[in-house]
């Protein structure tokens, strides 16, 4: 779609440059590295919130951590995930691999009709377009993962399968009703 159509249709659509372009005289590497090189290198996770745009509570939480939009990385996502004692995510699928690192828990996954069970200090493998879900095996303990993956890259090839195959429960898991996820 045309930018100057995209703008018409909702005026308030931030524009984000994808590839950039070689037209200008002036434009050198040097220039973009500058700039990458005064983004912060640091971040305190502590200070960042926990997502209140789709996947939160009562018994699965996402705090993202690096993502395009926050303007410091334009190829990985990253964000923790918490899982209430006993709980489990939406059932979903997604053409992007995605590595699950178990920070704290123990767990399993179905993926594709396969379980695969794990514990803090494993790394989770989800493969291209496997239809998966998240299960905390732990009734009295959250579970909470480090993921990594690049869905920037596979969005930006047009590569944008992601599907909804079953929503997160909304109801809070018996015992852990108040359970909110701990900061850092």
């Amino acid at each position: 779609m045309d930018s100057e159509i995209k703008r018409s249709i909702d005026p308030e659509i931030e524009q984000r440059v994808y590839v950039r372009g070689l037209e200008r005289m002036d434009y050198g590497l040097m220039e973009v590295l500058k700039k990458m090189r005064d983004l912060p290198r640091v971040i305190k996770c502590k200070d960042i919130p926990l997502d209140t745009r789709d996947i939160t509570g009562p018994q699965f939480w996402n705090r993202w951590l690096m993502e395009p939009a926050m303007g410091l990385m334009q190829s990985i996502q990253s964000h923790m995930v918490d899982l209430a004692p006993g709980s489990r995510s939406n059932k979903h699928g997604h053409m992007n691999e995605a590595a699950f690192y178990i920070v704290d828990g123990k767990g399993y996954d179905i993926h594709d009709g396969k379980r695969y069970d794990y514990e803090a200090g494993d790394l989770v493998v989800i493969r291209n377009g496997c239809v998966h879900q998240h299960f905390n095996a732990n009734p009295d303990k959250p579970l909470k993962a480090l993921v990594i993956k690049t869905k920037p890259l596979y969005l930006f090839m047009n590569l944008m399968f992601q599907k909804l195959v079953e929503p997160q429960p909304t109801d809070p898991v018996r015992g852990w009703e108040g359970w909110k996820p701990v900061d850092f």
